[in-house]
């Protein structure tokens, strides 16, 4: 895929991320429950556009909510993937690149493609 290929493919993603909670499949218990996650550095996003955990513990809770989301984004990654010709792994690498780049908070945690989790 070129460059600006995946810069379209991010933005739309990003775009799509952006759009109120009722319309992204994700409730807001979900989302503040992986967002006190990520900031405590148990949940971080990886490579694939996914969220995984950096922790191998995690109550059931908190397995649902990043499952709820996880399946959130594979319906957005398959919507975009769609519309702009490529892969829904395609969707979620360039989904990955643009959080990794510019939502990503000091101190939360990522994982890029075949490494370990970097705290940022």
């Amino acid at each position: 895929m070129r460059t600006s290929n995946i810069l379209s493919v991010g933005a739309a993603v990003m775009a799509a991320l952006a759009l109120p909670v009722a319309a992204s499949a994700q409730s807001a218990s979900a989302k503040a429950a992986v967002d006190a996650a990520k900031a405590a550095g148990v949940v971080g996003e990886q490579a694939d556009g996914f969220l995984g955990f950096v922790t191998g513990a995690a109550d059931p809770a908190l397995k649902a909510a990043v499952a709820e989301i996880n399946a959130g984004r594979a319906q957005l990654y398959q919507q975009v993937a769609a519309k702009n010709g490529v892969t829904p792994v395609a969707a979620g690498a360039a989904a990955f690149k643009q959080v990794a780049e510019s939502r990503l908070k000091p101190g939360e945690y990522y994982r890029p493609a075949g490494g370990a989790w970097v705290r940022k």
